[in-house]
């Protein structure tokens, strides 16, 4: 609107052209104090417009209506090198006991293809191999499957109509149109699937995915110890076991958690990441000189819906491109291999797909029984001694193309042997935590079945476990276990239902339990 435009209105809501198209209620500008100096046009016009603005927002019940949305989604953008700047005041900490909380990370949803740094034939391609293998969709169908905004589509669908790629099969709501490929159209989408069948989400450039790992990494932030309390909650670890792993997590690094089996390594290791922050965001797929990775793995990742704006004035929208998970926790065990660190890519589809490490970034990975993978130590090892130290990785593309990415994990090493069996000198000094989960004393023992039997509705009786005790573990000199009380209850309990009796304690239901658990142990 022009500024006499803008005179014009204001004048109008203030009541000077007539009292008719005055607006009720409406604050105008009281004249200049005595002693101070009066504002100039442009000033006033902007006082008068900041005053309608404040009237309204009372009216709607919202503290504030502005023109531009809060810096905070302003430099939050995806887009810029540094999406949050830490470089004044004090260095940030995450966790729940810190002073410093880390700033929210936010992907805003691009204004045009340049800003989201895309090209038009690549969404023309994701467009027509969508079209291709739907066979016809509206506009904002298309628009939600490869996850840009209608509004940066529509034109770009208009001009795919006017190359005759497309033609219009009807209309839809809201202004929109079923779309369907003309022959020349259908052509085109077939030499494109050649390539690869991907027609998902439009992908995310790599230099915007490497600026959300730095914002969102795990060295930013510096759990207490009442945020590793919070993150164990359901399980019986002692104070000496939470120093030991306290300063190991804060590193963000990695640790080797060793010892017997059965005392509860994987269980810590998959509860560790509950310390931190409990969401990212991280990108459906990723973008490098034409070729597409995926990253975001239902297998891997536990989806997080962003909240719905309960306010009439929506500030900020997601780049939807990207997608919100909790922060992830991924095991894997005997079944790694070399495979599964550099990027795969599908034969048949062409689809490439990301390797646990980049899955991984922002959480924890966890190795667990380590040494008995299908490929060696040496091997792994070998692998990793440099992201380990240099805290990045590199990574072959099918093209050729060698490209950097953020090695930002905390690795967790689980195994029933001793590392220095495991691996040389060299390695075991770039995971600087060894942690050694050891067996629970007789007192830690009772708190496990205490529990445990309420969780699995036994009614708590001393006198059995007291049995249990003394003729299975120390007449015989058998070791505790943490996973023992739970594995034994659970033979009992499912005895009971078998026979359909009500889940009790005793000597006698302890003795069949035992005799099935412990036959050849």
């Amino acid at each position: 609107m022009s500024d006499s435009g803008n005179t014009n209105l204001l004048n109008k809501l203030s009541g000077r052209n007539g009292g008719d198209e005055a607006l009720q209620g409406v604050a105008v500008a009281p004249p200049p104090e005595q002693g101070k100096t009066p504002l100039e046009p442009e000033e006033r016009k902007q006082a008068k417009l900041d005053q309608l603005l404040g009237r309204i927002a009372q009216m709607t019940g919202h503290d504030s209506i502005t023109k531009d949305p809060p810096p905070s989604a302003r430099e939050t953008f995806v887009g810029k090198a540094n999406p949050i700047d830490f470089s004044h005041g004090a260095q940030p900490s995450g966790g729940n006991g810190s002073d410093q909380p880390v700033p929210d990370y936010f992907p805003i949803e691009p204004k045009s293809f340049r800003e989201a740094k895309l090209t038009e034939t690549l969404i023309e391609e994701l467009t027509l191999k969508y079209l291709l293998t739907r066979g016809e969709a509206s506009g904002r169908e298309i628009s939600d499957q490869i996850k840009m905004p209608f509004a940066l589509l529509e034109e770009l669908l208009r001009q795919m109509k006017t190359d005759q790629w497309l033609f219009h099969r009807g209309a839809a709501t809201m202004n929109d149109y079923v779309f369907s490929l003309t022959d020349k159209g259908r052509e085109r989408a077939r030499r494109h699937v050649q390539t690869t069948t991907y027609y998902g989400a439009a992908p995310v450039a790599l230099s915007d995915y490497i600026a959300s790992v730095k914002a969102q990494s795990l060295e930013i932030q510096h759990p207490t110890a009442e945020d590793l309390r919070r993150a164990f909650s359901d399980l019986l670890v002692n104070e000496k076991m939470l120093r030991r792993l306290g300063p190991a997590v804060n590193s963000g690094r990695g640790m080797f958690l060793y010892g017997a089996a059965g005392n509860g390594k994987t269980s810590i290791a998959e509860r560790i990441t509950k310390a931190f922050g409990e969401y990212i965001w991280i990108p459906r797929s990723i973008g490098v000189d034409g070729e597409i990775i995926r990253v975001f793995d239902p297998n891997a990742h536990v989806v997080a819906p962003l909240e719905q704006n309960a306010g009439l004035v929506e500030t900020r929208k997601a780049d939807r491109r990207w997608i919100r998970v909790k922060r992830p926790t991924i095991v894997v065990g005997g079944e790694l291999t070399m495979e599964n660190l550099e990027v795969s890519v599908n034969k048949t589809t062409g689809i490439s797909e990301a390797p646990i490490q980049l899955k991984s970034n922002c959480g924890t990975l966890v190795i667990d029984d380590f040494g008995r993978q299908k490929m060696s130590t040496d091997a792994l090892l070998n692998r990793w001694i440099v992201p380990l130290e240099k805290r990045y990785d590199f990574l072959n593309l099918s093209s050729g193309k060698k490209i950097q990415v953020p090695f930002d994990q905390l690795i967790i090493f689980s195994t029933n042997l001793q590392p220095k069996d495991l691996v040389d000198e060299a390695f075991l000094r770039r995971i600087p935590y060894k942690i050694d989960v050891t067996d629970p004393s007789e007192e830690e023992f009772h708190k496990l079945f205490k529990i445990l039997i309420a969780k699995l509705g036994f009614e708590y009786k001393k006198e059995p476990i007291d049995y249990l005790i003394q003729r299975y573990y120390k007449d015989v000199n058998r070791p505790f276990r943490n996973c023992h009380p739970r594995d034994l209850l659970l033979q009992i309990k499912n005895y009971c239902h078998f026979l359909n009796y009500p889940p009790v304690l005793s000597a006698e239901y302890f003795d069949i339990a035992v005799e099935n658990y412990f036959a050849v142990m």
